[in-house]
């Protein structure tokens, strides 16, 4: 079979790295060959807002939202290996792109 790529997404860094423990356990029981999980560069989305929204532009505050992005490749994925994962449950606040 060809190779598999996923990427997994998330807020919360602890549960990223969780999530691909999981797979990364679940996809060496069914006897594939993976690299990874690699860490791509987190993204940071940051926002300005006004305190007030009529007077005083010096009092704003800012916020800031981090995606963090692990990726997985699954060398040599066996029937088995597909299996085990489409039945894989995950922790909420992961999404996952799975791209053959």
């Amino acid at each position: 079979m060809q190779g598999i790529r996923i990427k997994i997404k998330g807020f919360d860094s602890k549960v990223v790295e969780q999530a691909s423990k999981q797979i990364v356990e679940v996809v060496l029981r069914s006897g594939a060959k993976i690299t990874g999980p690699i860490p791509l560069p987190t993204k940071t989305k940051r926002w300005t807002v006004i305190k007030s929204p009529h007077i005083d532009k010096r009092g704003m505050e800012t916020f800031e939202l981090k995606t963090y992005i692990r990726l997985i490749d699954i060398v040599d994925a066996t029937p088995k290996t597909i299996e085990s994962l489409s039945h894989l449950e995950l922790p909420a606040g992961v999404g996952i792109d799975i791209k053959s």
